[in-house]
């Protein structure tokens, strides 16, 4: 059956969807946003030792011994950013063409294929280099790749900051899905991949709204995605099959929360002690390993962007500092801190953790692009 680009009329009336704040985040905020994922991603990786630790108490004590965050100063050798930022940027920088639809998505698969060359010491997953192996750009359809029953990774999450900067307005929302899941299948064909992937994308085109918000707009959004997966005809049943989970447990995560409505207070913890909180995330991940999925590597980020309020250091031990796939988890939250009308941005980050930030031109100039695009005209 030929593939259709549909969209479903539904996804065109967005009454039910709340909108985005109307005001316009600066272009200082995108920069900041950028560079931030790349620092969640860098602190958290650590030259692989600490994404691949899944005791938060020993990152903590090897912390101590190198005297803090503010001793610390990200840069490679010893602080390379991983398969993450490099797999971010060039998403970032395949949007800042400025091309849409098909044409996009080529572009897309041709430049995370080029990727993959650039890969040595930063542990690209087994998925990403799977899905990734499996695109054919420049053929007909050749950013399509079949369905993984495996595909439940959090790769195609960690990359997807940079959709929601490029399409933040409501009456965007059909191009947000689109460029979402189907950048998503490249590599994550699974519901709870790639889904993962529009979770991020959507709290990155709420910048300004408030966090406690961003949850219940994904559950409203997600009829409208499985809509769209239909009306495009790929492997539909194998997708119905696996669809439930990501809704359900997201629908049990925000209950637990009391966000379901959308509102808060969030019944947010206290800070718990590492190994307090490497054992309640344990408690509703993939494998036994907070963080590795499209699901709980969203659900870490922003329980973190909720609790951390406006501390840095606090939004660090809860999404960077912790057991398990800590690059991805602080990738994401570290990223959306400043959208999400919590954090300060640079100002209150120690200069050591950006200012030798591997790639951070070029991660800058993405910046500014997508702002240009997404808000030149307003």
């Amino acid at each position: 059956m030929p593939r259709t680009w549909w969209v479903s009329p539904a996804a065109t009336t967005i009454k039910e969807i709340p909108a985005v704040s109307p005001r316009v985040p600066s272009v200082e905020a995108y920069e900041e946003a950028m560079v931030l994922s790349r620092v969640g991603d860098a602190l958290g990786y650590r030259g692989g030792l600490w994404e691949y630790c899944t005791s938060g108490p020993q990152i903590h004590a090897e912390l101590a011994e190198l005297g803090g965050l503010e001793a610390i100063t990200l840069e490679p050798p010893e602080w390379p950013v991983s398969d993450d930022t490099v797999l971010h940027l060039v998403t970032a920088e395949g949007l800042a063409t400025g091309l849409e639809g098909e044409p996009l998505l080529q572009e897309l698969a041709c430049r995370y294929v080029a990727a993959m060359g650039d890969m040595e010491g930063r542990k690209p997953g087994p998925t990403s280099m799977l899905g990734t192996s499996q695109l054919q750009p420049g053929e007909p359809e050749g950013y399509c790749i079949p369905f993984n029953p495996t595909g439940t990774g959090c790769g195609a999450a960690m990359r997807s900051l940079a959709i929601g900067l490029r399409y933040p307005h409501a009456w965007e929302l059909p191009m947000l899905l689109r460029v979402s899941i189907e950048s998503g299948h490249m590599a994550h064909h699974h519901p709870t991949g790639y889904l993962g992937t529009l979770a991020v994308a959507r709290f990155g085109g709420s910048g300004g709204g408030l966090a406690e918000r961003w949850g219940a707009e994904l559950l409203r959004v997600l009829p409208l995605a499985w809509d769209y997966v239909e009306g495009a005809g790929v492997t539909v049943g194998d997708n119905t099959a696996a669809w439930p989970f990501f809704r359900d447990t997201w629908h049990w995560y925000l209950e637990s929360w009391g966000l379901l409505e959308g509102h808060g207070p969030p019944r947010v913890p206290s800070l718990l002690s590492p190994a307090e909180q490497d054992a309640a995330h344990l408690g509703w991940v993939l494998e036994g390993w907070p963080g590795c999925s499209g699901h709980d590597v969203t659900m870490v980020a922003l329980e973190a962007l909720l609790a951390a309020s406006r501390c840095w250091e606090d939004l660090c031990t809860r999404a960077v500092l912790r057991g398990g796939d800590s690059d991805s988890t602080g990738t994401i939250a570290a990223g959306c801190w400043v959208l999400g009308a919590a954090g300060e941005g640079l100002a209150s980050v120690p200069p050591g953790l950006h200012c030798c930030l591997e790639h951070r031109g070029q991660l800058c100039d993405a910046a500014h692009r997508l702002h240009a695009l997404a808000w030149g005209r307003c």
